[in-house]
């Protein structure tokens, strides 16, 4: 065989090498991006409903007074998730408090007076849309997580996402207690 033609194939076969090591890079760079992109998104109304927990402790500790650890553990987790810079504790702490919000909202009904209160309903609204507009955004990011845990996970971006040390990403959960819920009734 020609020592060129030699030189040739194995210039073309390691110019191959790094085209799909290139390309199986930037794919897997473009698929990290897009779920940070999408969780920014989503931490905006995270940190929104975050924000209105202090609003809803504050009213409804008049009202109940033995309902003192669900109170407690809503303001440590709310503290928590505003201390956290990693995505995925955000995550959990989100789905954590989520529950925790339904446990006061469904333990509300318990109490007329704070049923009737207009700083409650007020607050409960707020949370309401924030909940909606946070189950729009979820869709999105967890799509966005869907595909990036499958772009780590497929053959050959497996060995790269490896080399550099890529994870699995945690999705925004739904609650059974959420797909249960139908709202507060008055």
């Amino acid at each position: 065989m020609n020592p060129i033609l030699s030189i040739v194939i194995i210039i073309l076969i390691i110019a191959g090498l790094l085209s799909v090591i290139i390309s199986t890079y930037n794919k897997i760079v473009m698929l990290k991006f897009n779920v940070e992109k999408a969780f920014a998104n989503i931490d905006v109304l995270l940190k929104q409903r975050a924000d209105e927990i202090p609003n809803l402790i504050k009213v409804v500790k008049e009202y109940m007074n033995y309902e003192e650890n669900v109170l407690e553990k809503l303001t440590q987790l709310r503290t928590k998730f505003l201390n956290s810079n990693d995505t995925n504790e955000k995550i959990e702490l989100s789905n954590e408090m989520n529950k925790s919000m339904k446990t006061i909202f469904a333990v509300s009904e318990n109490y007329p007076d704070l049923k009737a209160s207009q700083n409650f309903s007020s607050l409960q609204t707020r949370v309401s849309e924030l909940e909606n507009a946070i189950a729009d955004r979820r869709e999105f990011f967890n799509e966005s997580v869907n595909m990036y845990n499958i772009g780590i996970t497929e053959f050959p971006n497996v060995i790269l996402a490896k080399i550099l040390g890529y994870k699995e990403k945690l999705l925004l959960q739904i609650s059974e207690q959420e797909k249960k819920y139908d709202g507060i009734q008055f």
